[in-house]
């Protein structure tokens, strides 16, 4: 059966609602977080303050809606290598070069989801969801893995979160079976985990300006890091 069609005035209403968050994206490319203000969009977008609160409940509202934008982006970046290759050292490559390269394309928004903490803001309870949808594919990766000895206490507490917390239990056996033993859970959660520090801890450099001036590239450096992540992991 068809999809039922939208009326005109709901078409009218989700149009809106972009042009809304296309402003709010310029704003926060040309100032940050603090520069988003609706006051200003309503004003470029000829509406009055009450008419553009028919769209979004307020400022929260409306950055709730710029992150999820955001990590469901990131996650299409990553989830279109997921599966491309059975080696896992050149698909943790691939899946980590896929994420930096959505993030340095698009800083602002990277930064929105993953630099400073906006001041009294709390991020929607669905958002968690959606940044475990960018990391799902890693655990695939890792779950080929063997970890080190120097790797054990960080596999052992993984194992121990796994163990104790429903929702991380499903999320890990979504990607990595239906039930994963115990070590190939433990695993798989260390190796994504310890990606995630390693690729934000480069990432959040490069696209805040923090290599400038410096002798090397963001993504070499990123490189050699992921190379010695697969060699703790024996992929």
């Amino acid at each position: 059966m068809a999809a039922e069609a939208r009326s005109p005035r709901a078409r009218y209403r989700e149009q809106n609602r972009a042009e809304i968050k296309a402003a709010a994206l310029q704003q926060l490319a040309e100032g940050g977080v603090q520069a988003v203000a609706l006051t200003r969009i309503a004003k470029e977008m000829g509406l009055s303050g009450p008419a553009l609160y028919r769209y979004f409940a307020g400022r929260d509202d409306l950055l709730g809606e710029l992150i999820r934008d955001a990590y469901d982006e990131a996650a299409q970046a990553v989830e279109r290598v997921d599966g491309a290759s059975d080696d896992g050292r050149a698909t943790l490559h691939a899946l980590a070069d896929a994420y930096r390269g959505w993030a340095v394309a698009q800083p602002h928004r990277y930064l929105l989801i993953q630099g400073t903490p906006v001041p009294g803001y709390a991020a929607p309870p669905d958002t968690l969801l959606r940044a475990r949808a960018v990391l799902g594919p890693f655990l695939k990766v890792f779950a080929e893995g063997d970890a080190t000895e120097a790797l054990r206490p960080v596999v052992g507490e993984m194992d121990a979160w796994v163990r104790r917390d429903a929702d991380v239990a499903g999320w890990v056996a979504q990607h990595t079976g239906p039930a994963p033993h115990d070590a190939a859970a433990g695993t798989a959660l260390a190796g994504t985990v310890l990606t995630w520090s390693q690729l934000h801890g480069t990432v959040g450099l490069e696209v805040s300006g923090q290599y400038a001036g410096m002798g090397h590239r963001a993504q070499t450096l990123l490189a050699a890091q992921l190379d010695i992540l697969a060699d703790s992991f024996q992929l």
